[in-house]
């Protein structure tokens, strides 16, 4: 599929390149895929540090894995996590949870709301 669609984009680049919504959607598309890629990477790399690091064995007459309570297995998964939610931020914006629309949608809903109790006595 990648290289049809980078053919694709070689054959019609004059016409998306002139379309300046075309190139902002492009950009935001490309740092989503950043996001993505560097997430991918931050679950595969402390998935591998966290198995890597617990100590298996037996003591004395029963097996015991040890291992989960040490910080050095996790502080690499805290501090790359606080780097991935800086990212993530970068890459959607502040409002993740509450986007620029959401405002007047709400407000929109209790307006209507408003006018439905209003008839319902008349």
């Amino acid at each position: 599929m990648g290289r049809f669609r980078q053919r694709m984009y070689e054959d019609y680049r004059h016409e998306f390149s002139t379309d300046e919504s075309y190139n902002i959607a492009y950009r935001k598309v490309k740092r989503i895929k950043g996001f993505y890629s560097h997430l991918k990477v931050y679950i595969i790399v402390n998935a591998f540090i966290i198995i890597s690091s617990l100590n298996k064995g037996y003591v004395g007459n029963h097996f015991e894995i040890r291992g989960f309570r040490d910080w050095e297995i996790y502080s690499t998964a805290f501090y790359w996590g606080i780097a991935l939610l800086m990212h993530a931020f970068s890459v959607f914006g502040s409002d993740i949870f509450f986007s620029k629309d959401w405002e007047q949608k709400k407000i929109q809903k209790y307006m209507e709301k408003e006018a439905q109790n209003k008839n319902k006595w008349e």
